[in-house]
């Protein structure tokens, strides 16, 4: 494919299409990128060359016009001598010269247009490239969000979510479960205990009595 050619198809291609049929956008923005640099650089070495050659082209219709006035000076100093067979053959080199001037000229013109073209295009494709640039991070940052909801969205419909939540409800409802037999423990315990004491208070009650009984004896 000619530079031009791939110049064309690159600007006028849309990076949204392209990254919508990819398989693996990260690498399609990368080579869109990497093509887009390659082929900057590579246009601007073409119209460096055309540059370089209308600056030649330049000097040679600028030494083609000096050589055709020279003819054209030696025309006029044949006629004044009466040489009009000289003049006649200067003039005929002079316009021989003109001919290939013209050539020249018409050269210059298409290099003009190719540059034209080319500046066009290079303004367009830089446009590209810094808006592909601009956009390369949220492109991947939206490419790895997308993989990690379809990772997710993977295990909600394979059911391993739901299979680690019905664990951790098995495992709950047996934390419960050991949990109300610990308190039923320390219930069973608590009553025992309050028996203790009740008997411990009602002997105290007991002793309180008798010695009430025994003050009460010694007053009489």
């Amino acid at each position: 494919m000619g530079i031009f050619s791939r110049l064309s198809d690159i600007i006028n291609s849309n990076i949204n299409s392209l990254l919508d049929k990819a398989e693996d956008p990260e690498k399609m923005i990368r080579m869109v990128i990497q093509e887009m640099e390659e082929t900057l650089v590579e246009v601007r070495s073409t119209s460096a060359r055309i540059i370089a050659d209308k600056k030649e082209l330049v000097r040679r219709n600028s030494k083609l016009a000096k050589q055709a006035e020279d003819w054209q000076q030696k025309a006029e100093l044949a006629l004044s001598k009466d040489r009009e067979d000289l003049a006649k053959a200067a003039l005929l080199e002079k316009s021989a010269i003109n001919d290939v001037i013209e050539l020249v000229q018409e050269d210059m013109k298409k290099l003009d247009e190719s540059l034209d073209k080319l500046s066009s295009e290079i303004e367009q494709l830089q446009t590209k490239l810094n808006d592909a640039r601009a956009r390369q991070k949220a492109i991947l940052m939206r490419h790895t969000a997308t993989q990690s909801r379809k990772t997710v969205n993977t295990q909600l419909r394979n059911g391993s979510i739901d299979d680690a939540i019905n664990k951790f409800d098995h495992y709950e409802k047996k934390i419960e479960i050991m949990e109300s037999e610990i308190e039923a423990s320390d219930i069973g315990n608590r009553g025992i205990a309050a028996e203790f004491d009740a008997l411990e208070k009602e002997g105290k009650i007991d002793k309180e009595l008798e010695a009430l009984k025994t003050k009460l004896k010694d007053k009489k």
